[in-house]
């Protein structure tokens, strides 16, 4: 999958970023993506298993029944089943095109393709589910993101996110990172009003051989 300079993000590219950031930004991205559809199965086959009812079961806690849910970066699509088998409204979207076909025949929904930057509808989400998704942009482009998120959620939304442990930002395993720990995140969405940490916690990863790796996991909600 390539991206151009087509893509939604052209004003998003005139607001924040100069020619050089933004072309810095497209070989990321494409970089990323690439990664995951040229791994899309065995991706989907080391993720879709995967008992995450603990964190899934978290995140509900915080919402009404039958609240409307994005799975912001869905991958093969577990927890956007989980959701639904639950009793919940839950739409889908990831920036592989190979992961949302995956996704879409393993939930029974129309999953779309679309980059965390398209984001663009105004108070629609009673919560957003964005695990191991977003820590794949780089701050900069984080941060408006996370702007999206508020402006796409409810007053008193939810947001469900996680990322790896660490200070670490770059290049790692042919996909880009960028690793929080708990301090330096509070630092990065100081800047971001309206949005609080709810509750914050530390696991190792779930994935069968990876328990030594870290994650942050966050609850955050809209003032």
């Amino acid at each position: 999958l390539a991206l151009s300079d087509d893509l939604g993000s052209k004003e998003y590219k005139r607001e924040i970023m100069s020619e050089e950031t933004f072309g810095n930004w497209i070989k990321i991205m494409n970089k990323t993506l690439n990664y995951y559809n040229e791994n899309a199965q065995s991706f989907a086959s080391g993720t879709v298993s995967v008992e995450f009812t603990e964190m899934q079961d978290k995140f509900l806690q915080k919402l009404n029944p039958g609240a409307y849910i994005l799975d912001f970066g869905c991958g093969a699509g577990r927890d956007t089943k989980y959701f639904l088998d639950q009793g919940y409204l839950v739409e889908a979207i990831d920036g592989s095109e190979q992961l949302c076909q995956i996704a879409s025949k393993h939930t029974g929904i129309k999953v779309r393709q679309m980059l965390f930057q398209e984001l663009k509808v105004n108070e629609k989400y009673d919560g957003i589910w964005a695990c191991a998704s977003i820590l794949h942009l780089p701050k900069k482009e984080l941060k408006e993101v996370f702007k999206k998120m508020l402006t796409a959620l409810k007053p008193g939304g939810r947001i469900y996110t996680s990322f790896k442990y660490g200070e670490y930002e770059g290049e790692r395993n042919g996909r880009y990172f960028t690793d929080f720990t708990i301090d330096t995140f509070a630092d990065f969405v100081q800047e971001i009003h309206n949005l609080q940490i709810e509750e914050h916690w530390i696991t190792g990863d779930v994935r069968p051989g990876r328990g030594e790796e870290k994650w942050l996991n966050l609850i955050m909600q809209k003032k």
